[in-house]
């Protein structure tokens, strides 16, 4: 089968309006997708997420924003119906949401356990599950994981802890879909340069993921940038269609397995 392309394809984006869900939006209509479906969780977030429709518009695409907490099932069904109705159909599902909890495991609690599964796991699985129903053949599905999960670390039990059940649906619907042509991957990237890095390190524990990847060195800041990744994931979509089932870590050699 020839590579595939963009052109003309129709992209949801859980966590599209800012950082690397952004980017990725841009790219893709950069590479000729015609319309994008921009998630974002809270009303925090609204006036970013309207700022890159409006750009991704202005580019040409057709693009509308939708609100949801996502660990909500029936917000996955509002979401992928309600782009289907505006854009007409869905070809790639890129799901960048999630939260960091960092915290030993003895100052965990109910709440931090549940927040964290709730945004890392289960969204991620309906959301997964809502684009298999949804999705065209030959389409994509690829999730954002941490390579925090080959990471041997205090304090992070939860975050990764919740986010390696995405490894596991990767697999199951990788399988279940493959049939009709759609790939499903995983993305691990290392600690990025977003404030959804910044918010639970303290400034030794930046430095410290500054200087832990082998190609630290030859980076301006030593982390990942969402421009190392958003490459990867269109590369996925497209002309790597043929990987399926795994979880990439692309972090500059921070973590292995």
């Amino acid at each position: 089968m020839s590579a595939r392309t963009l052109k003309g394809k129709v992209a949801v984006i859980a966590g599209g309006g800012k950082n690397l869900g952004a980017l990725i939006a841009h790219q893709f209509v950069d590479a000729g997708v015609k319309g994008v479906a921009v998630h974002y969780n809270s009303n925090a977030s609204k006036a970013e997420a309207e700022k890159t429709v409006a750009e991704l518009e202005a580019k040409g695409a057709k693009a509308f924003a939708f609100q949801g907490d996502l660990a909500v099932v029936d917000n996955n069904t509002k979401l992928f119906d309600e782009t289907v109705k505006r854009l007409g159909g869905v070809d790639v599902a890129i799901n960048t949401a999630g939260v960091v909890i960092k915290k030993p495991i003895l100052q965990v609690t109910e709440a931090d356990y549940e927040k964290s599964f709730d945004a890392n796991a289960k969204a991620a699985f309906f959301f997964m599950q809502q684009a298999g129903r949804t999705m065209n053949q030959g389409g994509s599905i690829v999730t954002l994981v941490s390579s925090l999960l080959a990471a041997y670390t205090d304090s992070y039990a939860i975050y990764p802890g919740s986010k390696a059940a995405v490894e596991h649906y990767t697999r199951a619907a990788s399988k279940e879909f493959g049939a009709r042509g759609i790939s499903v991957n995983a993305v691990g990237p290392g600690p990025m340069d977003t404030p959804f890095f910044y918010g639970q390190e303290s400034k030794e524990a930046v430095a410290y993921h500054a200087s832990a990847a082998a190609l630290s060195a030859y980076s301006h800041k030593g982390l990942t940038d969402i421009e190392d990744i958003a490459p990867l994931i269109r590369f996925l979509v497209t002309e790597g269609w043929w990987i399926t089932g795994q979880t990439i870590f692309a972090n500059g050699g921070y973590t292995t397995r």
